[in-house]
């Protein structure tokens, strides 16, 4: 059985071969290239390199060369298929199971990226062509855009009374166009219309550059129409998991340790006019654990700019406190404020590419200091205010998954406290001071861990306490042994435990027969395991850890239906799919 050329080829997108090879070989920049010691010979002068750019490593001592697919299978001893499973959970994709949902799902793709493509193409073909959309391109010349940037990004136009839907569906069924979100049936005048009719489109790619939806901007003035309008969520396109412009930007991650996340798309196109190209958009929600890994696997610092006004800023401390929390060692996330009123667009514009990177380098901040001097602003000079200043900032570190991470950051909070009050004693201050791992005992968790997500890390919590507590947990099973894990080899793990218990009165943790290295891993990155420390070995602490990693991992079924729910709402707009939304939030609430 083949996998599908789509699938290797977002395998080899989302995964920079240095990502892959550090996993395994210790590795130093050297120009455009990276080098190390041979992982296929003992040596003492590193003759291996990699280079991201041309995508392959080389050793010159032994002639090994390749993509990341070949490095896995020759280092790991693994065959085409195990190697390929590895690196798709590497680059956070579901795995391929050659099921008929599998190859259901590739047709339909393949439908909807034509559609797409086909669209994309007639409408920016209409924008440069067509002397009928002169009013879009008298927009576009106000706006400082030329026609380099028009091909570039693909822009499009679309007028008011579009007859392309009539066109496409000789080729294509109702049910494909419809599913596309390009389209929709007005229920009263039984009509289908299309959604972005009367706006410039700007074409959001997947990571390999193929059109999966589409944002739109009215180009005149309307008391009832929204300025922007995206595409509402489809089979292959998730607002959370997408950014607009990073299949172009992720090619510059080779030159530029930095990426400008940023508002809007017609920020992008500004600053890209400008020579600014390493600059992406969020698509109209708060920034989320996904789009942050996303940047990761390309970028070390993410730098925040949004628009210099009350609604920017507020974005902003958003997007601060949730992306916090997948803040990785040697990976930054940092904020720039631009003047009031200014947005990146009318800035650079303004002032230039130079002015604009200079600008950044001496008013970026880092989003700990961003969060730090916000809740500042908020207190008064009285205990009860320095209390719940001093509580939202112990919860915000607290919510840091790498403990790395979260001891420095909530050290940084802390000594900074402690320099507004300078009554509390030297001692006091360095209490929560702990000992520190070496860079290198650092360096290597963070490799090790950094392709776990928020609910693997959960589920090992879970299991963890499951494991260490075999007796307690048989006498309270009723209490976990509805609990929905999500991560398939977790989930068998959780499913035996749960049987051998059941099978048996007495068991040993040897008797679960649970590999070795699953086993190891478990106790290596369950997070539980440094909360236990602090907690005194009885019975009730365990069965209150275990009801709180329950009640968790129930919550991200929870978020998971209410996404499912928000996506087909956006569609349907009916009424039964609306009230049984309500519900979940209201269960939501409770847990």
């Amino acid at each position: 059985m083949k996998y599908p050329k789509e699938y290797l080829d977002e395998i080899k997108t989302r995964l920079k071969v240095s990502t892959v090879v550090s996993k395994h070989v210790s590795l130093k920049k050297r120009g455009k290239e990276y080098v190390g010691l041979s992982p296929f010979k003992n040596e003492k002068t590193p003759s291996f390199t990699v280079n991201d750019e041309k995508e392959f490593y080389h050793c010159f001592a032994t002639s090994e060369h390749g993509n990341i697919f070949d490095f896995i299978m020759k280092t790991q001893n693994l065959r085409f298929g195990e190697a390929v499973k590895y690196l798709a959970n590497l680059a956070g994709m579901q795995p391929y199971m050659f099921s008929k949902k599998d190859e259901e799902r590739e047709k339909k793709w393949k439908v909807y990226n034509s559609i797409y493509t086909h669209y994309v193409d007639f409408y920016h073909n209409q924008l440069l062509k067509n002397e009928s959309y002169s009013i879009a391109r008298e927009y576009l010349k106000n706006r400082s855009l030329d026609k380099d940037q028009v091909k570039k990004f693909k822009i499009g136009y679309i007028e008011k009374n579009p007859t392309l839907f009539e066109k496409l569906k000789n080729d294509y069924s109702i049910e494909d166009l419809i599913e596309t979100g390009l389209f929709y049936l007005d229920e009263k005048k039984k009509i289908y219309i299309e959604r972005f009719r009367g706006r410039l489109i700007f074409p959001i790619n997947n990571i390999s550059g193929q059109p999966i939806a589409l944002g739109g901007r009215i180009i005149e003035k309307s008391d009832f129409l929204a300025k922007y309008i995206n595409s509402p969520e489809t089979p292959f396109f998730k607002k959370g998991s997408n950014l607009y412009n990073l299949d172009l930007a992720r090619k510059l991650s080779n030159k530029l340790d930095d990426i400008y996340l940023v508002e809007g798309y017609m920020d992008v196109v500004g600053l890209s006019r400008n020579g600014i190209e390493n600059v992406v958009a969020n698509l109209g929600t708060s920034l989320t654990e996904r789009q942050v890994l996303n940047l990761n696997q390309f970028y070390d610092d993410i730098i925040i700019c949004f628009d210099g006004d009350e609604s920017g800023y507020k974005a902003a401390l958003r997007a601060a406190e949730n992306s916090i929390k997948d803040l990785q060692p040697e990976k930054q996330i940092s904020f720039l404020f631009l003047p009031d009123k200014e947005d990146p667009d009318s800035f650079v514009n303004k002032n230039g590419k130079n002015f604009f990177v200079d600008f950044s380098k001496q008013n970026k901040i880092s989003i700990h200091q961003f969060i730090f001097s916000h809740y500042k602003k908020q207190t008064d000079n009285n205990p009860s205010s320095m209390a719940i200043f001093d509580k939202k900032l112990r919860s915000i570190a607290n919510s840091i998954k790498d403990e790395y991470i979260k001891k420095y950051v909530l050290e940084y909070f802390l000594n900074k406290i402690s320099e507004l009050t300078p009554h509390i004693s030297h001692s006091k201050r360095n209490y929560y001071a702990k000992e520190t791992k070496s860079l290198e005992k650092t360096k290597k968790y963070f490799n090790e861990s950094r392709s776990l997500t928020g609910v693997e890390l959960k589920e090992f919590s879970l299991l963890y306490l499951m494991i260490t507590n075999l007796d307690l947990i048989r006498n309270n099973i009723h209490l976990i042994e509805n609990v929905k894990l999500f991560t398939e080899v977790n989930k068998q793990i959780f499913e035996k435990v749960i049987l051998k218990l059941k099978l048996h009165e007495e068991i040993s943790s040897e008797e679960l027969e649970i590999d070795n290295q699953l086993l190891e891993k478990i106790y290596k990155f369950a997070p539980i395991k440094h909360i236990l420390k602090n907690k005194p070995d009885n019975e009730h602490e365990i069965i209150e850890l275990l009801d709180d990693v329950s009640r968790d991992l129930n919550n991200y079924d929870l978020e998971f239906r209410i996404q499912e729910l928000e996506s087909k709402f956006s569609k349907d707009l009916s009424e039964a799919t609306f009230n049984e939304l309500k519900e979940l939030k209201k269960k939501q609430n409770i847990n």
